[in-house]
């Protein structure tokens, strides 16, 4: 439901606006999306690790809430003071996406208090609100409305899903200890969280900010229409990744789960192949339908963006086996080919014909990095096992009763199998790797 809120989001705004709006709606969503990533890696994806006493995990969901209302907002005021000085069309979407920026972020925050809690269906209801609420707000807008309006139209349709969840939490946190300072201190595993995120996911939307900042800002209109098309495989990989190290942890070899993986990849660069082709016969009428202006020029990177698509189906199945098999070897895969990522994109715009070329150059990126992992995984199963037994990491064991239960996760030395199952986290590293 979130996924598809955001699909249906940008095509409203794409079909309301010209290209030229749409480019400024698409920079300040793209923004939206990296401090979205940075506050799921820094808090979400910390907190559904909590477990263990009860009490405790209900501090720790609200201590999430607190932090990120408080950080939140106090971010988004910073933005929108500043920006709403700054002349421009872009500056004024980012000081309105500052204002509305405390409520989108604290409902998702919301979202894995739910996860941690056991409660799953709550934030299923709350997203339902949520798409419920944002796509008729958005399509009652007059055609031609202006960047600064969507955004905070999109932004305060967030308050009746806030407003739901807020009612389905509290009497699950009435009277929980939150320590909003925990989430500050040192060894919390946000920390990692937004280090791998940063460099596996924001340096290729901040390099597209940087090309509508100081080059084109049309070409962040034309690629964020492509990806857009290709939101459901986007669903697709994060349900992958999401549900995947955990079925994969069944598997007793580390052979059988390499077969399973490989297939998935086939599976899924296959289905990227597919949907390609279906948006490259699209007739022009319906992509203007789905894109309204900005069809035309995302239309010509369909070949491109499938190919690349397809490539990112290798590569995240090949991350996925190594975060079984091996999750220290990710990080060094991530941060060098994200880089070079952005590398190829800049330098593919630069030479091969604009927004085209950037959309070749992510293409190889993507190729490369699942290369690189695949053949990190053939490395890795000539490797002797790591030791096993070896003790978890110094902050781990530092760590105060409640901060305990949130560094509960498997140390990166654990072995084969150690990301299965949160119970199966908690026995011994004998155990686990058995």
């Amino acid at each position: 439901m979130a996924a598809l809120t955001n699909i249906v989001v940008l095509v409203v705004a794409a079909r309301l606006s010209s290209a030229a709006g749409f480019s400024v709606f698409s920079l300040v969503y793209t923004v939206f999306t990296v401090l979205l990533g940075l506050s799921v890696a820094y808090v979400g994806q910390a907190l559904v690790l909590e477990r263990g006493d009860p009490a405790a995990v209900r501090g720790a969901c609200r201590s999430a809430v607190v932090f990120t209302a408080s950080a939140s907002g106090t971010l988004g005021a910073a933005m929108a003071a500043v920006l709403f000085l700054v002349p421009g069309a872009t500056a004024h979407g980012l000081a309105v996406l500052g204002l509305v920026l405390p409520v989108v972020l604290t409902q998702d925050c919301v979202r894995y208090c739910f996860s941690t809690l056991n409660l799953p269906h709550y934030a299923l209801a709350a997203d339902l609100v949520r798409l419920v609420a944002a796509v008729p707000a958005l399509a009652v807008q007059p055609q031609g409305s202006g960047p600064e309006r969507l955004v905070a139209v999109w932004g305060l349709s967030a308050i009746p899903a806030l407003a739901v969840s807020a009612a389905l939490v509290a009497p699950q946190l009435r009277g929980a200890a939150g320590d909003p300072r925990r989430l500050l201190r040192r060894g919390h595993l946000g920390k990692r969280f937004v280090l791998e995120f940063a460099v596996g996911n924001a340096s290729n939307q901040l390099a597209v900010i940087g090309l509508g900042l100081f080059a084109n800002p049309l070409a962040v209109g034309a690629l964020r229409g492509v990806t857009t098309l290709f939101g459901p495989m986007n669903v697709l990989f994060n349900a992958s990744t999401g549900f995947g190290p955990p079925i994969l942890g069944r598997y007793p070899t580390s052979a059988r789960k390499v077969r399973a993986t490989v297939a998935l990849a086939l599976a899924l660069s296959g289905v990227a192949a597919v949907w390609a082709a279906v948006l490259i016969a699209l007739p022009d009428r319906l992509g203007r339908a789905l894109l309204g202006e900005t069809w035309a020029a995302s239309s010509a990177l369909l070949p491109a963006t499938g190919s690349q698509y397809a490539a990112i189906a290798l590569g995240t199945c090949a991350l996925l086996t190594l975060r079984v098999l091996r999750p220290r070897a990710t990080l060094p895969i991530q941060v060098v080919f994200s880089l070079l990522s952005v590398a190829f994109m800049l330098t593919g715009y630069a030479l091969l014909g604009g927004v085209l070329g950037a959309a070749w150059g992510l293409c190889a990126g993507s190729l490369l990095k699942a290369a690189a992992a695949w053949l990190r995984i053939a490395s890795v199963r000539r490797e002797p096992a790591p030791a096993e037994g070896v003790p978890t990491a110094p902050a781990r064991q530092q760590a105060s009763a409640p901060a305990r239960q949130e560094a509960s996760a498997p140390a990166p030395q654990e072995a084969e199998g150690a990301s299965a199952a949160p119970a199966r986290q908690q026995k011994d590293a004998d155990g686990a790797a058995r």
